[in-house]
């Protein structure tokens, strides 16, 4: 495994980060073999987890302590989010001061960490980013509660505003073979020193026609969830099915690759529910692509644009 520094934050994390959330956190998966693939990423060089209170229905963070549970986290990098919540099966949102403050509370506690390594605001609208509510994030570094935060948002007009704050360490953006046009917006982030967290670097499957392959329950929730908010992405996705044939690795392998090729990404984040595609995506840790195989993914990019 590789390892990038998480901006100006003083952070070092692993290239390949482990997404503890959607199915992963759910009740109807098994909690040992959640507990399972943590332990196998954290023996395969994994140092950033990222989870949310909100994932899962709320049980993705706690579930996430349980597994970290007698483990040395000291070098790991931990993130978690703030801003929204679960509620009844549905998602609250709450950007007060007191509700963030509150929420980066609870998650120390379901974490069972002293302090939150990273805490990101949960797709925050701009009008959310208060002096109120920044004021109450450099609270939490100033009690040591927090050493770094940072805003997801897959709204660049959001990340664009967060590059200008300079009390934010971090972003997070979804960026795959799907997403170049967030390249210009993620070395605006670099250059201003900005932490770069690649989420959905795997287009959700999408590039290996995912969806169309039904093997367990967890497979009909995650091509359901797929087709239903995100069909032109599927869509999309079946365009960059070559990547599958790309010699020497996998296709999920080169659609991290290609992520990974971007110097100013600290981090591709992904999650899983299987032992052997988390053992595919390690090892994408240190690949290349070709020239070939990049200027193949250009053209079917500029396609799609055009």
């Amino acid at each position: 495994m590789l390892y990038r520094a998480l901006g100006r934050t003083g952070l070092t994390v692993s290239e390949i980060g482990f997404g503890a959330a959607s199915w992963w956190g759910k009740p109807q998966f098994s909690e040992r073999a959640a507990a399972g693939l943590v332990h196998a990423a954290l023996e395969g060089g994994v140092t950033f987890f990222d989870t949310g209170a909100s994932y899962s229905n709320g049980h993705a963070e706690p579930r996430l302590g349980r597994a970290l549970k007698g483990r040395d986290t000291g070098k790991l990098v931990v993130a978690t989010k703030a801003g929204t919540f679960a509620q009844g099966g549905r998602i609250g949102r709450d950007f007060s001061a007191a509700a963030v403050i509150a929420s980066a509370e609870r998650s120390l506690k379901a974490l069972g960490l002293a302090a939150l390594p990273l805490l990101q605001l949960h797709g925050p609208a701009i009008g959310d980013l208060t002096d109120e509510l920044r004021t109450a994030l450099a609270g939490l570094k100033a009690r040591g509660l927090v050493r770094a935060v940072g805003a997801n948002s897959f709204d660049p007009a959001v990340i664009e505003h967060v590059i200008g704050l300079p009390d934010f360490d971090v972003v997070m953006v979804d960026y795959n073979v799907l997403r170049p046009e967030r390249e210009p917006l993620i070395a605006r982030a670099a250059a201003g020193g900005k932490g770069v967290l690649a989420g959905m670097p795997l287009a959700m499957g999408h590039t290996g026609r995912q969806v169309a392959k039904l093997r367990a329950p967890r497979d009909l929730w995650y091509a359901v969830r797929g087709l239903l908010r995100h069909r032109r992405e599927v869509e999309q996705g079946a365009r960059f099915g070559f990547l599958n044939r790309t010699p020497g690795m996998t296709g999920a392998q080169a659609a991290l690759t290609y992520v990974l090729a971007n110097p100013a990404v600290a981090c591709a984040v992904t999650g899983t529910t299987r032992p052997a595609h988390l053992a595919e995506n390690l090892a994408a840790s240190g690949m290349t692509l070709s020239a070939d195989t990049l200027a193949a993914i250009r053209m079917q990019q500029a396609r799609l644009s055009g």
